[in-house]
């Protein structure tokens, strides 16, 4: 076990490492930077512009660019923004908590409402309650989140004021966003769900359990310590994306958080805060990944994790 979390740290290294060259590379050759994005749109003089492109080495070759930033990561220095001029890792340090609270929240709700209608699609015993089960995964799986958080703003904060409305920061403006993520969040859960149960339901060992008389209760008991054993994994990813889901929740409901700076950077060309937010994202995603091997490998000593 502990070779196989040695390599998985290495592999996120790697990971990280690959998806921060490549956001170096991608920001560098698209047009316009920070100083363009506020400098130049500000009215200051070009030779001022200049200047400060120089100082802060964005003339440079891009080896030599990379070769520095390399150099200040091994340091663990993800450099300063290049608009606020306020260094990267307080900004994520700053505004991780509202959005971790955000992920967390919409975690909950998606696994509740993702096992829920997945056992409900798969092993209900009428007709009826597998149909609509069905009909609102797909409804999860096809609708945009912007869609569903505009109509949730309109319905829940206009037309019947149930929550606050958006901008707000406290306990309760928390409660829709974590909703709508959520909801869209259940809809692969709930998927994978159901599939896993409905391949278990025609195994021998079910079956067996059928013909011991075993009531239905316990039957779907058997039936689940089996088929949600893959969905550790989904559950995972889905986490992963969470973080990625939050700059379209974070906006729509005005709320602080890695989203909306994520957001701000792209459209300011703020190239450390964007490196320093990809490699949070590609070590946060890894993360995970490599905490539901060992946790499914735990919850089933079958499974044998090999080089």
């Amino acid at each position: 076990m502990i070779v196989y979390l040695v390599q998985r740290i290495g592999a996120a290294l790697v990971v990280a490492w690959l998806a921060v060259s490549l956001a170096f590379v991608a920001l560098r050759l698209a047009p316009g930077d920070a100083l363009d994005a506020t400098m130049a749109r500000g009215g200051v003089d070009p030779s001022a512009i200049q200047a400060e492109r120089a100082r802060l080495g964005l003339d440079d070759p891009l080896w030599q660019q990379y070769a520095a930033y390399l150099g200040r990561l091994a340091r663990g220095d993800l450099g300063e923004s290049l608009v606020s001029q306020q260094p990267v890792a307080e900004m994520i340090a700053q505004n991780a908590g509202p959005t971790l609270a955000l992920a967390l929240g919409a975690l909950l709700v998606a696994v509740a409402l993702g096992v829920g209608l997945g056992v409900l699609a798969s092993a209900a015993p009428w007709g009826g309650g597998r149909a609509a089960a069905d009909a609102v995964i797909a409804l999860m799986l096809s609708t945009p989140a912007y869609w569903t958080a505009t109509l949730a703003i309109y319905l829940l904060t206009v037309a019947v004021p149930v929550f606050p409305g958006v901008g707000g920061m406290g306990p309760q403006a928390v409660i829709l966003p974590v909703l709508v993520l959520g909801f869209h969040t259940a809809g692969g859960i709930a998927r994978v769900t159901a599939e896993n149960v409905r391949a278990e339901i025609g195994q021998d060992f079910i079956r067996t359990a059928r013909a011991k008389g075993l009531p239905e209760a316990d039957v779907l008991d058997h039936t689940l310590r089996v088929a949600l054993l893959p969905v550790v994994a989904v559950i995972a990813l889905q986490l992963g994306f969470l973080l990625g889901g939050t700059v379209i929740t974070e906006t729509i409901f005005v709320r602080r958080g890695l989203g909306r700076v994520l957001l701000l950077a792209v459209d300011n060309r703020d190239y450390p805060v964007i490196q320093g937010l990809v490699i949070v994202s590609a070590l946060v995603y890894t993360g995970l990944n490599a905490a539901a091997d060992v946790v499914f490998r735990l919850a089933d000593p079958r499974v044998r994790i090999e080089r």
